[in-house]
Formats: C-alpha cells, structure tokens, sequence
C-alpha cells in the first residue's frame, strides 16, 4: 500500500484508473463536484471503489463542510449552513449551538452515508481572527478556542451518529493565515504564546481518529518549511503538544503554497512525518509519479490507518433526517 489518497477524474472509475489503483494500492480516494451526478451514480462510484479493494471500510472522503464548500449540492442534495451560523448562535445560547452543530453534522453524514462516503473533511478547527484570509471566513467556528472546540467535538460526534468520521483541520491552525494557501503560502509570525491559541481546539480534540495538516509557514517553529513539509512541526507540535496520534494527512498537495513538482511534494510530506500524502487533481502522470516517490506506507502509519477504518460504522437507516432539520433549524432560528 501506497500512503497517499488519490481523486478520480470522473462520474465512474476509469479502466485506466482502475489498473493503476489496482497496481498501486492507494489508502484511500476523494471526491469532488468532476465525480457527482446522482445519487445513484455516486454511489455506484463508490461500490466500485469497495469492490476493486474488497474494503467495506475503505476511507472514501469529501469536502462536505455546507456554505461554500459543499462538493454535493443541490437539487440532489440538502445544502448545509457554514460553521458561522453555528458561532452566531452560540453568542445567544451555547447550549442549543452545540445541539444544532452536533445534529446538523449527523443529518449531513447521512447524506454521505447513503452514497457510500466514509470520511468527511470536517470539522474545522482553525480558531478565526479579525482580518484572515477569506478563505477561512464564514467556515470556522468561532474566534475564542474553547468555542471552537466545543462545536467542533459536537460536529465529530454528529458525523460519527450518522456513520461517518470526521477530520480535524487545519493543523496546527490555519486562522492567523493572511493569505489563502490555494494561491500562496501564508507566513504567520506570532509568538508561542500566541500560537497557544491556535492550537487549544485541536489539543482538546486531539483523540480524533483522522486529522489534516494546513500547508502555512510559522515563523516562531519553522522559518524554512510549512506545517506539512516540516518535521519539527510534525513531530514537536503535532503529535507532542497538541498530541494527536491519529492518522495525519497533507491538505492538497496541488495548492500553489507548496513549491517543486508534485510527486516531490508528495515524497517530502511524508518524510515531515505526515502518515498520508492527498492528491485531489486525479492526473495520471502525476498520480504515477507520485506512487514511484513513495515508499510503502510505515507500520506506524498503517496501524494508524487501521485504527481509523475500525471506527469506521456505515448506518444504513437515514429515514430520521427530516427530523434533524427541523430540529436544527429551529434551534438556528433563535439567533
């Protein structure tokens, strides 16, 4: 097995792509918008993927934040309010925030669910600041860390009731960016105390099974590489301060923050100590590229991996969901 997760460039699986993932043996696959029509087309999409690896529990994940990053939209699908709306709330009633984050978050993973998605890319972590880059915005979920933590475990919790996990992000905190890492890498030059902040959320919820790194430079860690590039970063902050042990992924490793060719990026991911490398874009000499940089995925990473897949829970019933969105919706109504 390769440590990385690959995209695909259409509505089904290749017999190109089939070959090479069946030759290469990927973690895991990510979906976009390129990938999705219906929800029976999705889902034959992702039977295909299970069947070509004989995985029940392979790690099929997606972008499904709501707001502006939704890759399942409508008239298919439901569309979900961003991580703002939860934090407006919580300034009226915590209590009945954290209720509406956690049964939102169960009512999208049955959506997911339904089409065979195992992992959603949620919940940010990223505590936000005044000024930061819009890129972060209206989808994080507040600007005080123990905020940010207390929607973010009910978003985990939610995801995990309807049968998917989540992935904590943007490790060690992608709030103080102020630039957007698709387009440059940002540089943040707070101090330790500073960066304390930043990383109380993901410390707080640091026994998730599946995290992300972000790819933005920190001047008072590392002042040559970014997050995901950098292992003292990866071993000092990550894994000993925040204490996060679970399975650590790249962000995309297209995102024009990071420098050199993509199989190279790829390669120095995983050296940093990232136990999985994500290349989004599914082109093949990239992709091929990218499996003749890696090595075989370590006895650490897989064992990580594992330990995502057993908690792993597909439901099979989302007949409540309609319930969930009145409640939730209620529940927003009070802000």
């Amino acid at each position: 097995m390769k440590p990385v997760i690959f995209g695909l460039a259409g509505h089904d699986l290749s017999p190109d792509e089939a070959a090479f993932f069946r030759d290469s043996v990927p973690a895991g696959y990510i979906l976009f918008g390129r990938n999705i029509d219906t929800r029976e087309q999705l889902r034959a999409l992702t039977d295909s993927l299970r069947d070509l690896h004989g995985d029940d529990r392979l790690p099929i994940l997606i972008d499904q934040e709501g707001g502006r990053v939704s890759r399942m939209k409508p008239p298919h699908w439901l569309a979900f309010p961003p991580g703002g709306a939860f934090d407006r709330l919580y300034d009226v009633a915590p209590a009945s925030a954290i209720e509406a984050a956690r049964i939102n978050a169960e009512a999208l993973a049955l959506d997911l669910a339904e089409v065979g998605i195992t992992v959603d890319c949620l919940p940010l972590l990223d505590v936000a600041i005044p000024g930061g880059t819009p890129a972060i915005g209206d989808r994080a979920l507040g600007q005080e860390p123990l905020r940010v933590a207390a929607l973010g475990r009910a978003v985990l919790d939610g995801l995990r009731r309807g049968g998917v996990l989540g992935t904590i992000k943007h490790m060690p905190g992608h709030g103080r960016a102020m630039v957007d890492s698709h387009m440059e890498l940002p540089r943040v030059t707070a101090n330790e105390e500073e960066l304390e902040q930043d990383i109380a959320p993901f410390r707080a919820l640091n026994q998730a099974e599946i995290g992300m790194t972000g790819h933005i430079l920190f001047e008072a860690w590392d002042k040559q590489r970014c997050a995901t590039h950098s292992p003292w970063i990866v071993e000092t902050i990550i894994r000993q301060r925040i204490g996060f042990d679970g399975l650590l992924l790249s962000d995309d490793l297209d995102m024009k923050a990071l420098a050199g060719e993509v199989p190279d990026r790829a390669a120095r991911a995983v050296e940093a100590g990232c136990d999985i490398a994500l290349n989004c874009w599914a082109r093949m000499d990239e992709m091929v590229g990218i499996a003749g940089a890696l090595p075989d995925i370590s006895d650490v990473s897989r064992a990580r991996l594992d330990r995502a897949r057993a908690a792993i829970n597909p439901v099979t019933d989302w007949s409540h969901q309609a319930d969930l969105i009145a409640r939730r919706d209620a529940l927003l109504a009070l802000a």
